[in-house]
């Protein structure tokens, strides 16, 4: 039984002329230095507090959010759930996507109720774990996928949610941040969720280090739940992008690297890379782009395991691993989630070969991760990231 309840958030209290555009954030790890400048001069930006280090710790960050919170910067709610509604373009179509935001009971994997889609980098935890140690608080939310609500409590949430904070992002994204506090609809809402299992789509690391931290803290109730926004598998709003791969390889023949493809895949040669994302449409599984500007299409076998059949795992297995000796180190890649950026690096020859992958289904994602398998790190791309910021769960 997956637990998913209500909390006693505190959220900004806006001074006169100040907008919750000073207040919040993108996730820590798509921040570049000069945004993260940007946003730490402002007084009251979360970023103030999650990459708030200090010698790796963040005792200086606690006594800041110590500070917020005792005075007129933050303001804490009675337990409560909130609505957080962010409406976006993608493929020229506008989409409205809704999360619920509360907190989620930390659970091993092996119990089967929060499941992760894909592999986690190791090195990332340690530093996030001592965010939890020294401030106790949940900053920034993961991002989980659920069964859904019926329809006629969803109609309760958008007619009973009060409206806080709304602000437009540089991507042209409109968030809308809501609190539900009637009591009967968030009841209705955590019994709704008992019987549910909860795939996460996004921070992975920070529910796992939040699993870690809850470990570390057993006889602590408030300490065994991560801030989470959980978003219903069916919404019309879940957009999922692939992430494109930009390779760097050292003592890379192209033409001996094209031989060796075609004796490993079906492949057809693109003079350019519209001609490619043809083929990708019609059917191909993925698409590699050369340094010398030409592309191709590759189509790869049906196998009866799902992660068999994935292009991101074929990739890195058959490609990365089995022709490009990534695991000797020879192969230096990066990620790109939008292709026309990719395309462009690979214009200014940044790199040598990229990976052209197709966007995966929310289906398939559930397929994989349902039979106890993971996706490669960086297999998909929720297109919008949650915010952080509209709200934080102190767990001392």
């Amino acid at each position: 039984m997956v637990r998913f309840r209500p909390f006693s958030g505190h959220r900004p209290v806006l001074n006169d002329g100040e907008s919750i555009d000073e207040r919040i954030s993108p996730p820590y790890d798509v921040i570049s230095d000069d945004e993260l400048r940007r946003l730490q001069s402002r007084p009251y930006n979360v970023t103030r507090i999650t990459l708030g280090q200090v010698d790796g710790r963040y005792h200086a960050a606690r006594e800041e959010l110590d500070s917020w919170m005792g005075g007129d910067a933050l303001a804490r709610d009675d337990e409560c759930f909130y609505l957080y509604e962010q409406v976006f373009s993608d493929g020229g179509r506008e989409h409205v996507r809704s999360g619920l935001v509360g907190v989620l009971g930390t659970e091993p994997y092996s119990s089967g109720k929060v499941i992760p889609h894909e592999e986690t980098f190791p090195k990332v935890k340690e530093d996030r774990l001592n965010l939890l140690r020294d401030t106790e608080t949940h900053c920034e939310s993961i991002f989980g996928i659920s069964e859904g609500l019926d329809e006629e409590l969803q109609e309760r949430m958008a007619k009973e949610a009060r409206p806080l904070f709304e602000n437009v992002d540089g991507d042209g994204v409109r968030h809308r941040f809501s609190v539900l506090n009637d009591k009967s609809t968030v009841e209705a809402i955590a019994s709704a969720l008992e019987g549910q299992r909860i795939l996460i789509a996004d921070g992975h690391h920070r529910f796992e280090v939040a699993c870690s931290y809850g470990q570390e803290n057993p006889g602590t109730e408030s300490k065994q739940y991560v801030l989470a926004t959980l978003v219903a598998s069916n919404d019309p709003g879940l957009v999922v992008w692939p992430t494109h791969r930009l390779l760097r390889c050292q003592d890379h023949l192209e033409e001996d690297f094209v031989k060796a493809l075609r004796n490993e895949f079906e492949v057809i040669d693109c003079p350019d890379t519209d001609d490619m994302d043809y083929h990708l449409g019609q059917g191909a599984d993925m698409g590699i782009i050369l340094r010398s500007g030409e592309a191709l299409a590759l189509f790869t076998p049906e196998e009866d395991d799902p992660l068999l059949s994935l292009d991101t795992f074929i990739a890195q297995e058959r490609i990365l691993k089995g022709l490009l000796g990534y695991e000797q180190s020879k192969v230096e890649v990066s990620f790109e989630a939008r292709a026309e950026v990719a395309k462009d690096r690979m214009k200014r020859e940044d790199h040598d070969l990229a990976i052209v992958f197709k966007a995966p289904s929310i289906d398939k994602i559930w397929e994989i991760s349902n039979a106890g398998k993971r996706m490669p790190k960086k297999s998909t791309y929720f297109f919008p990231k949650i915010w952080s910021g509209f709200v934080y769960y102190r767990m001392d």
